[in-house]
This record gives C-alpha cells, sequence and structure tokens, in this order.
C-alpha cells in the first residue's frame, strides 16, 4: 500500500477503523459478512477488467465451483474452514487455468463468449452432479472451528475473519496492480501491441492473471458458503457473472475501491428491496445502472477520482 498517496492511506483506515467497530454498533453482521464476499469477488474480477482489460462473462464458474467444493469437503469430509477455503481456492484457480489456456488465445467480444460458454458447462455439471445436491443445492454446510481452536459458531468471530481475509486479499490486488507485473497489465490493457514489440509474451501474463483472478473469485465463493451454510445454482449462474459486472462498472473499473462501493450498493439495495418489491429488485438496481453509467461514465470512484484531478491545486 506505499504506492498510495498519504490521503487515501487515511481514507483507508478510517474505513477499516469503521468496519472493525461495525459489528459492535448493531449492524448486522451476517450482511456484513455477504457484503464484503461479494466486494472480494468484484475485486477479483476488476484484476481481470480493470487491470488487464480481459472482460469474462463467466466469473460465475469460479464463484459457484469453489463454493460447492469448499462446502462438500467442509461438510462431507469435515475439513476445517481454513482447509475448505483453500481447497475452494486452489479447485477455482485450476479451473481458471482451464479456462484461461483456451479463452485468452482470443480477443474482445470473442473471448467474452468462450468464459461464458465454458461457465455455462460448469452451471450444468453443477446441477448433475449428486454431490451438489442438484436444484436444492448444498445445504447445512457448518462453519467449523478454525484451525480446529478457534469456533465460528459465532457471528461476530465468523465477521472477524472474513474482514481478515478481504483485507488481505485487498493489499495483495493492490500490491499486485502496483508492481512490475501490474505495469505490464496496463500495457496490455491499453496497447498490446506495443507490449509484443518490447519482447513481453503478453498470453503468460494474461494467463497469470486470469488464474489469479479466478481464485480471488473462488476464495469470495468458498466464503460466501461458510458464511451462509450453503451453495446453491444461482451461485454458478450467468446472472451471478453479470452481477459483478455491474457491481465492478457500478464503482468504477480500474480503480481499488471501486468494485467495493459498487457490491456495497448492489447488496444493500437488495437488502433492503428484496422484501418490499420482490423480483422488481433487479428492474431497479437496472435502473440505477443505467443512470449511473450515464452520469458517471468512469464508475462513482472514477469520476470522484477525475473530478479531484481537475480540482487546481493551491
Amino acid at each position: 500500500m506505499k504506492n498510495l498517496s498519504r490521503s487515501t492511506r487515511v481514507t483507508y483506515a478510517v474505513l477499516l477503523a469503521i468496519a472493525v467497530v461495525a459489528p459492535l454498533v448493531g449492524l448486522y453482521p451476517v450482511f456484513l459478512m455477504k457484503l464484503l464476499c461479494f466486494a472480494l469477488f468484484a475485486c477479483a474480477f476488476n484484476l481481470l477488467l480493470g487491470f488487464t482489460g480481459l472482460l469474462s462473462f463467466g466469473h460465475a464458474a469460479f464463484f459457484g465451483s469453489a463454493a460447492y467444493i469448499s462446502g462438500h469437503l467442509i461438510k462431507v469430509y469435515a475439513l476445517t474452514p481454513e482447509w475448505g477455503l483453500l481447497a475452494g481456492t486452489v479447485g477455482a484457480g485450476l479451473i481458471g487455468l482451464v479456462v484461461g489456456a483456451v479463452a485468452i488465445r482470443r480477443q474482445g467480444i470473442y473471448f467474452a463468449m468462450i468464459t461464458l460458454a465454458i461457465a455455462q458447462m460448469v452451471y450444468f455439471v453443477c446441477l448433475q452432479v449428486p454431490q451438489t445436491g442438484g436444484e436444492d443445492g448444498l445445504q447445512g454446510v457448518p462453519r467449523g472451528e478454525l484451525f480446529g481452536l478457534i469456533s465460528l459458531a459465532s457471528d461476530t468471530s465468523m465477521y472477524y475473519l472474513v474482514l481478515a481475509i478481504f483485507v488481505a486479499c485487498f493489499m495483495a490486488i493492490s500490491r499486485i496492480v502496483h508492481s512490475p507485473f501490474g505495469q505490464v497489465l496496463k500495457m496490455i490493457r491499453e496497447n498490446e501491441p506495443r507490449a509484443i514489440s518490447l519482447g513481453y509474451q503478453t498470453d503468460k501474463y494474461k494467463l497469470l492473471a486470469f488464474v489469479l483472478s479466478a481464485a480471488l473469485a473462488g476464495l469470495a465463493g468458498s466464503l460466501k458458503t461458510l458464511v451462509m451454510g450453503f451453495a446453491t445454482l444461482s451461485d454458478a449462474h450467468w446472472s451471478m457473472s453479470g452481477e459483478v459486472i455491474l457491481m465492478t462498472l457500478l464503482g468504477g473499473v480500474g480503480t481499488l475501491f471501486g468494485p467495493v462501493l459498487g457490491a456495497g450498493i448492489v447488496i444493500a439495495l437488495q437488502n433492503l428491496l428484496a422484501d418490499k418489491v420482490g423480483s422488481w429488485v433487479t428492474v431497479i438496481i437496472g435502473v440505477i445502472f443505467v443512470v449511473c453509467v450515464l452520469a458517471f461514465r468512469k464508475g462513482i470512484v472514477g469520476e470522484l477520482r477525475a473530478a479531484l484531478e481537475r480540482r487546481p491545486s493551491n
């Protein structure tokens, strides 16, 4: 995080302090944990789209497959939470390696369509194999004890584990983005032929970015299963890929905090409106998204950053 400005570091420190005390002042821990899980999912997707320039329509495959992998291993084989999370993350990363090896051979809409097609195959597997529970989903996943010592039955203890993992992943993404590797990714996003002319093997960089994004998306899915105690087909459905795209675009593509803000807005709206307007919540979120895209072309955080950059310095 040393590459960030002082004001940005102070802002992050304040937000972290608020997150630490949030469950202590009456905010619902399960809602906060769900928000953090999807914020991590959006950050993982943004690593691919915002900093590498690759639009995937199939990220739900990694989120959902990891949710099923970790949930099944924890429930059936009594793995401790840390091993279940690790298994889901590694599983999603391996699936990402296979998908990425096929998809990165194409660009633009062809890349997006390949990821969508393979994600639908993953969804079909999740629907058919008996270990996932089919349309009923995987129910009754226990939280267990972290390292066999710390019980996660309490929502508060579970919340601080999710918060710690999210902060660690956010810092890791920030480090990746500001590293030489991240600078190459940005160069590929801006002008891939130029990167190739400078001697970079861009396919290898894109594949590594794809696998990292898939693994982090898988960690988010595994965490969500551990928090909620179940994994369902909606976790692997194409609409979940659409949701993470919405979160990222709403907050600001190519910004570190934008996906977090976008996830917070979408999850908060779903939580507030679901019991009031039912299925119309998707229509309302869609309208808000259209308005934001028209008014904030760079996303909320992107527009705020651009406004600050345009402000004359004293």
